[in-house]
């Protein structure tokens, strides 16, 4: 942290932005600002990337002795910044006011550099770590970016792969299923065709054994006269 005259007006915590890096999420760093002096001072926060964080408070008026608490949230981005390195600066400007002056209260100029003001300046950097690396992010960011990708890659290659197993499993099943009806559908059909065909040999060996008792059992003609 660097700062003109010391940075004895208010004293800042931690001494640099620290954002965890996930994309298409927002991220957010608390500044903890603390006013060390007996006076009224006024602080203000700018960023060279103005669109890419949303600070809130950005201006405020911190009492002697008291705490104020700065939200600074990185808005979600659509992809890694090379080697997950930022170049993003913060600046955090204070200055005494007079007592009890409202932040709505503050002119214009409060934080122009005049001469004879009192504006102290102090820079903080940022930092950003991806979400699956923790703190634990080390100076040979594109390895471990690679790696992280390489592990990302396998995974949704087994949860792919696992996926096709279970829909080759339940067509199996569907299959085995359609195969048993086929096969309870082709035997009883078998089995109706079976019974109508010997229901008709039946009656037919039927009427031929009546006819054939028939003929056995009706008399026998006379004899024709002689002569």
């Amino acid at each position: 942290m660097t700062s003109a005259g010391g940075n004895k007006l208010i004293t800042v915590d931690p001494e640099e932005l620290r954002f965890q890096f996930e994309l298409e999420k927002a991220s957010h760093c608390d500044l903890k600002v603390s006013n060390s002096t007996e006076k009224y001072v006024a602080f203000k926060v700018k960023t060279t990337s103005p669109k890419k964080y949303f600070v809130r408070p950005n201006t405020g008026v911190i009492q002697p002795g008291d705490t104020s608490v700065i939200r600074v949230t990185l808005q979600p981005q659509l992809e890694y910044p090379p080697d997950m390195l930022c170049k993003d600066k913060f600046l955090l400007q204070s200055t005494p006011v007079p007592s009890m002056t409202d932040t709505e209260e503050l002119p214009a100029n409060t934080f122009s550099k005049e001469p004879g003001k009192h504006l102290e300046e102090c820079k903080l950097k940022v930092v950003y770590s991806r979400i699956d690396q923790g703190n634990n992010t080390s100076s040979n960011g594109v390895k471990q970016s690679s790696d992280s990708s390489s592990n990302q890659a396998v995974q949704t290659a087994r949860a792919a792969r696992d996926s096709a197993v279970r829909e080759a499993s339940q067509l199996q099943q569907e299959l085995e299923m359609l195969k048993k009806k086929k096969n309870q559908k082709t035997g009883s059909g078998f089995t109706f065709k079976l019974a109508i065909v010997a229901g008709v040999i039946g009656i037919l060996v039927g009427f031929i054994l009546k006819l054939a008792m028939a003929s056995s059992s009706s008399p026998s003609p006379p004899p024709a006269p002689s002569p």
